[in-house]
């Protein structure tokens, strides 16, 4: 079977992206694309390297150009999809790539976004631990998917099988991600002229003012009850029914001059006692069969480019012994892992497709 798919925001970097993704895909059809400013535009004018998909032309995006459809991907800002995703039918299968639709607490969404609150859809990262399992199976079948934002669900995995498995604290986070531009969207901000970012490293939203904190935090909540869960019903007491509502995370983005891709080097107590074999153990435990999740052999550290259009998330793990702390270094490209590769695989899993279906594990190098 062939789904019709319909790409609203589609001249934008993750609406690119999206396309570029969805062009490989054997069970995917794009009959639709949409744009705000650029409707009226053929796709390929816009998105020059689109060229399979140089047929369509972009119209406005309204309920009544994306109904119809049996798939629907959202690449708009924040507070624009929201309304618009209200008037689509029930039995379509709607994944958000942007945030209106991420956070469970309406309170985050007021302090972090501000605006209408739309609620919260199933989060679209399927490796995270949940009580009674993965992310995974909470999304087969939905209707209604939220893509993560790229930091947040680099971060979550890179920490959540450790809060998960009770060898880290969930208070005292800290976590420094170099960023590439493109994850703040294609409109024209002045810190992200090559001018400002070539030959310099910027940090942005310092002191805790990042909107995906929440999500972070959301996510490791999640990771701590799955904990507890398994704590209380194997009768056993310890770190792993701590849980993480309260936890702590000191976030730090920082722009760096690559198109591209995202470093995140996250750190996190060690829980006193907790051998590097535990910690090793924890994380190996987690994503030991995931396709697109890989922990590296020990003494090994990823770099962005590793991951350079693929939708793997790489992570190397140390303990540092001095300083009591476990280490994380992961990399992913934001756009394909950290927004439409996760989309997408959310899609796969939805409609009862494989899983990895459109995309692929291998980036482009050098």
């Amino acid at each position: 079977m062939v789904f019709s798919v319909a790409v609203a925001g589609a001249s934008g970097y993750a609406g690119g992206e999206l396309l570029r993704l969805l062009a490989g895909h054997p069970e995917f059809e794009v009959r639709t694309v949409t744009a705000h400013s650029n409707a009226g535009q053929r796709l390929i004018d816009v998105q020059p390297s689109l060229r399979s998909l140089a047929d369509l032309t972009l119209v406005d995006t309204t309920p009544e150009n994306l109904s119809g459809h049996d798939v629907v991907f959202v690449a708009l800002p924040h507070g624009k999809s929201g309304a618009l995703t209200a008037h689509l039918p029930a039995e379509t299968l709607v994944v958000d790539c942007g945030a209106d639709h991420r956070l469970e607490n309406p309170d985050d969404w007021a302090a972090f976004y501000g605006g209408d609150y739309f609620g919260a859809w199933t989060y679209g990262v399927p490796e995270l631990p949940t009580v009674n399992g993965k992310q995974r199976e909470r999304i087969v079948g939905a209707r209604r998917i939220a893509a993560p934002g790229c930091n947040a669900s680099t971060v979550a995995l890179a920490l959540a099988p450790g809060i998960h498995a009770g060898v880290i604290e969930a208070q005292d986070l800290v976590a420094v991600l170099a960023v590439g531009p493109s994850g703040a969207g294609k409109s024209l901000k002045l810190p992200n002229l090559a001018a400002e970012i070539l030959g310099s490293a910027n940090p942005y939203a310092v002191g805790g003012t990042h909107r995906h904190i929440p999500e972070i935090v959301q996510s490791l909540r999640w990771a701590a009850a799955a904990a507890v869960d398994a704590t209380c019903r194997s009768g056993t007491s310890g770190a792993a029914a701590t849980p993480a509502s309260d936890a702590t995370i000191s976030f730090t983005p920082v722009i760096v001059p690559m198109s591209r891709g995202i470093l995140s080097t996250a750190t996190a107590r060690l829980v006193p006692g907790t051998s590097a074999a535990a910690v090793r153990a924890a994380w190996q435990s987690a994503y030991a069969d995931e396709p697109f999740v890989h922990l590296l052999p020990e003494g090994h550290f990823p770099r962005t480019a590793d991951v350079l259009g693929a939708n793997t998330a790489l992570i190397g793990l140390a303990v540092d012994e001095a300083a009591g702390r476990v280490v994380t270094i992961t990399a992913v490209d934001n756009l394909v892992k950290g927004t439409a590769g996760a989309a997408i695989q959310s899609a796969n899993i939805a409609l009862g497709l494989t899983e990895t279906l459109g995309l692929t594990l291998n980036g482009v190098a050098p």
